[in-house]
């Protein structure tokens, strides 16, 4: 990737970030914010800011990286699409939703330079001076295709992820992405947020804030984030973050019921139920030499053969040529 131009929409928290990194790894780094704040900074880090999106655009990137808030995506693409060739530049993107900005980029008419994206990586800050380029060290990343993504306009992507980033990526469907984000993003950040509300409203609360320790703040850290951007992010997600929730609510219900009843045998279950999460974790602590296989990939059926590998807990880690993916076996929940 050294010398290739990426384009960055959106100089925020992972966008600056991403700029930042891909800069200090020997991208070529153009990037446009709708308010200029953090050129000055971007400038030192070697990334060349814009004032338009049409100087962006006229720059022909061989990449578009979409940073900017989902709530913006609409606007943004409807003023992209005039203004990129779609025979140099891909666009991807980094929200935490993937099937409602598939939906927003095929209505914006970009549907065929299009692949998705989520880099899962973050933290409870926003803005340009957050951003941090070891934020990107060692993240993996979710690319998301359907039957119409172009091959090489996957390539693009994941050489990005995997050469400029040099991180690691797994690559699947929208709607697995989306309700998999939901289980272990989304729906955490509103029992978290759950947790500091009933604090709130608890008249010991200022005992309880002083006894606080370890686990309360590392089940609440996310629960820190700007309330608007949670709220926004599980809002884009909505379907499938209510199905969770239902199904925690009744999870939690049965407990309370069981200690209501003194059923031991149902809170030895409760307790002992997730045992193969704890041995994948065990498991993640030793693997200290993940085994790397070569897996030589078909033209017509390269998504459903990356898929199963994700599912098997596989991760993408180089690419060799153009029909050859180094994958890093790596431990999996075994139920």
């Amino acid at each position: 990737m050294t010398g290739v131009t990426v384009g960055i929409v959106g100089l925020g928290l992972i966008g600056g970030s991403l700029a930042r990194h891909l800069a200090a790894n020997g991208s070529h780094v153009i990037a446009w914010n709708h308010r200029s704040h953090p050129y000055e900074q971007a400038r030192r880090d070697g990334i060349t800011c814009v004032d338009t999106l049409d100087e962006l655009a006229s720059a022909r990137p061989q990449l578009i990286v979409l940073c900017n808030p989902l709530k913006a995506m609409p606007d943004m693409l409807s003023r992209l699409a005039p203004l990129i060739d779609r025979g140099t530049t891909t666009l991807t993107d980094v929200g935490s939703v993937k099937g409602l900005v598939r939906q927003q980029v095929v209505s914006a008419g970009l549907g065929d330079c299009y692949v998705g994206a989520h880099p899962m990586t973050g933290t409870e800050h926003s803005g340009f001076e957050a951003s941090d380029p070891g934020l990107f060290d060692h993240a993996l990343w979710a690319i998301t295709v359907d039957e119409s993504t172009d091959y090489q306009r996957f390539l693009t992507v994941a050489r990005m992820i995997t050469e400029g980033c040099a991180n690691r990526c797994i690559v699947i469907d929208d709607t697995t992405h989306d309700r998999a984000a939901a289980l272990i993003s989304h729906m955490p950040h509103v029992v978290a947020t759950a947790l500091i509300n009933e604090l709130t409203d608890n008249p010991d609360r200022n005992i309880a804030a002083a006894l606080a320790a370890g686990s309360w703040r590392d089940m609440t850290r996310v629960a820190l984030t700007d309330p608007q951007r949670t709220r926004a992010m599980v809002d884009e997600d909505a379907e499938n973050v209510q199905t969770l929730l239902r199904h925690m609510a009744d999870r939690l219900t049965r407990v309370a019921d069981a200690l209501q009843h003194g059923d031991t045998q149902a809170i030895g279950t409760f307790f002992s139920h997730g045992q193969p999460f704890r041995d994948y974790k065990a498991a993640c602590v030793h693997d200290t030499a993940a085994t790397r296989i070569t897996m030589p990939l078909e033209p017509a059926s390269w998504r459903s053969q990356l898929l199963q590998s994700a599912r098997q807990g596989e991760q993408l880690v180089a690419l060799r040529g153009d029909m050859r993916a180094v994958i890093e076996r790596h431990p999996a929940v075994s139920v």
